[in-house]
């Protein structure tokens, strides 16, 4: 049977820490808080899931986090000493949390030449019902880690706000076929 990956994008993370002005999100058409979040998380740990946090969620969660406005100015430390944990958990691989050096390899000189000739076609795509742009160059790269973790057999899922990175998101593999039991 396939390990669940969980690969959490900004808008999770986000809200999971509380950061003010994004401490909620939309997804399935549903608001999502920290507590729902929470939960979320605690199941698929109980489960055995492993939790992915991506360069790019952590550097535009860190973003967004220096960036808090007033009146909340003052939580900026306390929300950044947050992300540093999650962060220093994933470095040091601790369970629940897949290590750093797994997505090592997307960044090395040959990957990063692929990801140069692959997003600028995901960048022009456009949902013009939505007046949505495409898929920025960060979560291209979150759509990177998800394609790497579910080629190497694993059941991928991008928990997102973002329908348009939430639309990237692997396909289930196929299950092997059951064998007939001879009479």
């Amino acid at each position: 049977m396939p390990k669940k990956v969980l690969v959490i994008d900004t808008s999770i993370l986000c809200v999971w820490l509380g950061v003010p002005y994004k401490d909620t999100c939309i997804v399935a058409n549903e608001i999502w808080d920290q507590q729902r979040v929470e939960t979320l998380i605690k199941q698929e740990e109980a489960k055995g899931t492993t939790l992915v946090l991506p360069l790019a969620t952590l550097i535009e969660t860190g973003n967004h986090i220096a960036q808090v406005k007033k009146p909340y100015t003052e939580k900026r430390y306390s929300l950044a000493q947050a992300l540093a944990k999650y962060m220093i958990k994933a470095v040091d691989e601790e369970s629940p949390w897949a290590a750093f050096t797994e997505q090592s390899i997307l960044w090395e000189t040959e990957a990063l030449k692929e990801l140069a000739q692959e997003w600028p076609s995901l960048a022009a795509q456009a949902d013009v019902k939505k007046d949505k742009g495409g898929l920025s160059i960060g979560d291209a790269t979150i759509k990177r880690v998800a394609d790497y973790y579910a080629k190497m057999g694993n059941e991928v899922e991008i928990l997102t706000g973002d329908e348009g990175l939430k639309a990237y998101q692997p396909a289930s593999s196929p299950k092997p076929p059951r064998r007939r039991k001879k009479k």
